[in-house]
């Protein structure tokens, strides 16, 4: 068209008579207002070109909607015996140019759009389809949560009948336009871009269309960077997980849905679409919900709270001088995001949440009432900036924040000055640099930092303010030890110590001060190491007091030394001399070795170990442990279905139960392979361990012997689940199977009845319906499918599970766990998720460390919860004791375990 119009004034300006008939000026005119008619014909094919898309958008859908309806009720007319009158094959053309409009799409005269219906032989065709008095649209039909059966089943879908005629391809060879008229002219490069342009922006979900494109067109051609960001921006299923053509190539403009925010229900049909990384995810609402349903409703939480009432656990396997005894006879240590302060005595617990992550450094001052501690950078940008925290140890208030914005990493080592009564604060931050910052941490709420300065280039595991010489701080790490001096200026000037000929060890590991006010360190090789007051340099050096590292030095307040050994798990008592008094005891092997000493009264000795574990006692009477923990990823917890009891194992090879009434371990047992699952039978008779090779263990509960011993395939086990009647168990596996056994002669014998084969990814987690004949599972590519348990085979029709009562229920993925999805929740935020045993409460863990609990059933998208802090890591596991009194929860990487109790 642009073209006919610049030929015709091409024409008229060649002519013999246009210069002679008219002046200048009038040609002038006439070429103006020529112009000024063809811009504003392009204008109005450009907005037409707009309408024509959003109409092609909104006759794909629809399109989409007749194909699923037909194709159900020719499923039903096939399963009942009758042929369908009809067979449907999509005939949508690639759009085309046209002189009317840049953009049109060629469909039959006479049929419905983008259908050809095809009668078969002694068959009548209807004269059209049914129409609908609601449009409902759908994302495609090859969606693996509709009615239709999902194209990766394997096996897990029912074959189809004889005379069943397979859907046209989904990329099928393009086809003559069949409406009538002039063939179009190509229109030119900038127009054809422009009408892309309009196109690409009008378009907002992907329809059986995105596959019937034109190979020749720059929209489908599949090495086009403009096909591939048509592809991601149209967010189809089956383009979820395709690669940019050109790896480097970025999408900035490409967003996905996320979450609850973009959930609708479509009541006619009776269930909610909501949207995990831009893929549906189809939630049928059950029959006498459906109704009356309305998804702008906002659920309230629960009327019962938690309150966290144990942690169970030490953080001593990478942290140093965390562990000190209160006045109050109280031991100051921390694991996760939480400060324990614990009462061995009274068996009692209290804990400070303030932190948002990891905690890192502790520090007392000197009045034993103020405690600092530090924490690393957490998962907000904003609140999870790594600072450090003073707060009164008796009411648990925070007292001053200081350092956020200042900090680059964690905080590693804290210090109180003791010459001044703890006017100052000695922080080392885990930086590049590990820079040293002192603090006057009474001035305002967030403190004032005074000096800061690099410290040094390799790790730092220790400062110290000096007792006695005003001004002097004591830094140590790999390969070094340095003696600062902090002037009254703020300038803070440096120190090396000088070994004079001696061997340097790898490592200057701890730093405690004499009585005298001399220096001692311990280091790698384990030996004592004494500094002259005042110098950098070496008095004396006691070799050989620890065999392999001495990782703790603790100065007694009867002048006596007490050091702790890495490897060989010793604790030794020196005098003040440091010669041996002979007085030592030795760390059970299973505790790790020494970590942290506190010296109380006494005597009395409180220990962190490098197995996060704690020991109490004495160097006469011993060492026993008082809190034990888990040295890895704590991935399995499973809880007792008749006693207030939980197993729990992780990555460090050890699986524990514990006593949920006397917080203590019951039991614990060593296996051959890192732990990923685990669930009791449902008599409590037999605990079954999925192991991270595939291999799956069956213990005895009570006596820990070793019953059955099987594997299905090479991947880890993720979740194990039995039947409510304890006949059948299931196990999900990271190769995408759910494998079904039955167990008889009391679990010593399972045997396999099938394979459940259909999820195109890991299975994260299952549940057993009531009546234990039919599971439902979630996939890590936000799949809820269903099974038939006796058969193994994939039930399609997921509208007919809309009704079934389930035994437990921690699928995240469900209609009645739809409110637990943040607005912006990508599906792997939410990893676990359990159903109280009354029926009353939903407990979720997430990717960002926290505890949340609703009301059940949270069906609406916007449920409120109640929601708590304490783990650092994500929470890998949540479960409810079976009196439904306390929650347990699970960390990965904090290796914490923590009893929640409802109040």
């Amino acid at each position: 068209m642009l073209q006919g119009a610049a030929m015709r004034i091409k024409g008229d300006d060649a002519g013999p008579s246009s210069p002679s008939a008219a002046s200048s000026v009038e040609f002038d005119e006439m070429m103006e207002a020529d112009n000024d008619s063809l811009r504003e014909r392009v204008a109005a094919l450009e907005q037409k070109a707009l309408t024509q898309a959003d109409e092609i958008v909104c006759l794909r859908s629809t399109l989409a909607d007749v194909l699923r309806r037909v194709n159900l009720l020719e499923g039903q007319l096939t399963s009942a015996g009758q042929n369908p009158p009809f067979r449907l094959q999509p005939q949508i053309q690639p759009a085309t140019p046209s002189r009317n409009g840049p953009m049109r799409v060629s469909v039959g005269p006479k049929e419905a759009p983008g259908v050809r219906l095809r009668p078969q032989s002694g068959m009548r065709v209807p004269s059209q389809l049914p129409q609908r008095s609601r449009a409902v649209h759908y994302q495609s039909t090859g969606s693996l949560h509709s009615d239709s059966p999902s194209s990766a089943s394997g096996g897990g879908s029912p074959s189809p009948s004889p005379t069943h005629t397979p859907q046209q391809s989904a990329s099928p060879a393009p086809q003559q336009s069949r409406s009538s008229g002039p063939t179009p002219t190509p229109p030119s490069p900038g127009h054809r871009a422009a009408a892309l342009s309009s196109l690409s922006l009008a378009k907002r979900w992907s329809s059986t269309g995105d596959f019937n494109g034109s190979a020749s067109s720059p929209l489908t051609s599949p090495h086009s960077p403009m096909a591939a960001a048509s592809r991601l921006a149209t967010k189809s299923l089956f383009n979820l997980y395709m690669k940019p053509v050109n790896p480097q190539q970025q999408y900035n403009h490409i967003t996905y849905k996320h979450g609850v925010r973009d959930a609708i229900y479509n009541e006619e049909e009776g269930y909610v679409r909501m949207f995990l990384r831009g893929r549906p995810v189809i939630l049928h609402a059950p029959s006498d919900v459906a109704p009356s349903f309305e998804i702008t409703k906002v659920a309230t939480a629960p009327q019962q709270r938690l309150k966290l009432e144990w942690v169970y656990g030490y953080r001593g396997r990478d942290c140093r001088s965390n562990v000190f005894l209160l006045p109050t006879g109280e031991v100051v240590y921390f694991i996760a995001a939480a400060v324990v302060l614990l009462n061995i005595d009274e068996q009692s617990q209290r804990h400070y949440l303030g932190h948002t992550d990891d905690v890192k450094s502790l520090a007392i001052h000197p009045n034993k009432l103020l405690v600092a501690s530090g924490q690393t950078a957490g998962h907000d940008r904003k609140d999870g900036r790594p600072h450090v925290r003073i707060w009164n140890s008796v009411s648990l208030q925070t007292l001053h924040v200081i350092g956020i914005g200042d900090f680059e990493r964690s905080i590693c080592c804290l210090s109180f000055s003791k010459t001044d009564g703890g006017a100052l604060l000695c922080a080392i931050d885990e930086a590049p640099d590990h820079n040293i910052s002192v603090w006057d941490w009474q001035k305002g709420e967030r403190g004032h930092k005074i000096s800061e300065t690099k410290c040094s280039n390799d790790t730092v595991v220790a400062a110290e303010w000096h007792p006695v010489d005003r001004g002097t701080i004591v830094t140590c790490g790999k390969s070094h030890i340095a003696f600062w001096t902090h002037e009254l200026g703020g300038t803070l000037i440096k120190r090396n110590g000088i070994f004079e000929g001696r061997e340097k060890p790898k490592y200057v590991t701890c730093l405690a001060f004499s009585q005298n006010g001399e220096v001692l360190s311990g280091d790698s090789n384990g030996n004592i190491i004494v500094w002259v007051r005042g110098g950098n340099t070496v008095s004396k050096v006691v070799r050989a007091v620890h065999e392999g590292p001495l990782f703790c030095l603790v100065v007694t307040n009867d002048g006596q030394v007490i050091s702790g050994g890495g490897k060989d798990r010793r604790l030794v008592q020196l005098d003040h001399t440091l010669s041996s008094t002979g007085a030592s005891t030795q760390l059970p092997d299973d505790l790790g070795g020494v970590r942290a000493i506190a010296a109380g009264r006494g005597g009395r000795l409180v220990v962190g170990t490098t197995k996060n574990s704690m020991a109490a006692g004495s160097l006469t009477s011993g060492m026993a442990a008082v809190a034990i923990g888990h040295t890895d990823e704590v991935w399995a917890l499973a809880a007792h279905p008749s006693l207030p009891q939980f197993a729990t194992g992780g990555h460090d090879c050890c699986v524990r139960l514990w006593d949920g009434q006397s917080r203590s371990v019951v039991w614990s047992s060593d296996l051959p392979e890192p732990l990923q699952s685990a669930a009791f039978s449902p008599d409590g008779a037999v605990l079954v361990l999925g192991l991270t090779t595939g291999r799956w263990l069956v213990l005895n509960a009570e006596t820990r012997e070793l019953m059955v011993q099987l594997v299905d395939g090479a991947e880890p086990i993720q979740v194990i689940k039995f039947s409510p009647d304890g006949n059948l168990c299931a196990l999900g596996s990271r190769d995408n199977n759910i494998y079904v056994y039955q167990a008889s002669e009391q679990y010593k014998k399972f045997e396999r009845i099938g394979r459940c084969v259909g999820h195109s990814s890991f299975i994260t987690h299952l549940d057993w319906s009531v009546d234990g004949n039919f599971i439902q599972s979630n996939s890590g590519d936000y799949e809820l499918l269903y099974w038939n348990a006796s058969t193994c085979r994939q039930v399609p029709q997921s509208t007919q599970m809309r009704n079934v009562a389930w035994a437990t229920l921690s699928c995240p993925l469900n209609f009645n766990t739809l409110g637990v999805w943040p607005e912006n929740a990508d599906g792997t935020d939410v990893n676990s998720c359990e159903r109280s045993h009354n029926r009353k409460l939903l407990a979720t863990g997430d990717d960002f460390g926290k505890v949340k609990l609703y009301a059940y059933p949270a069906c609406q998208p916007r449920s409120l919860c109640h929601t708590y802090s304490g783990h650092s890591s994500h929470v890998t596991a949540v479960r409810f004791l079976h009196e439904d009194s306390r929650l347990i929860s699970a960390g990965g990487h904090d290796n914490s375990i923590m009893q929640w109790m409802l109040c």
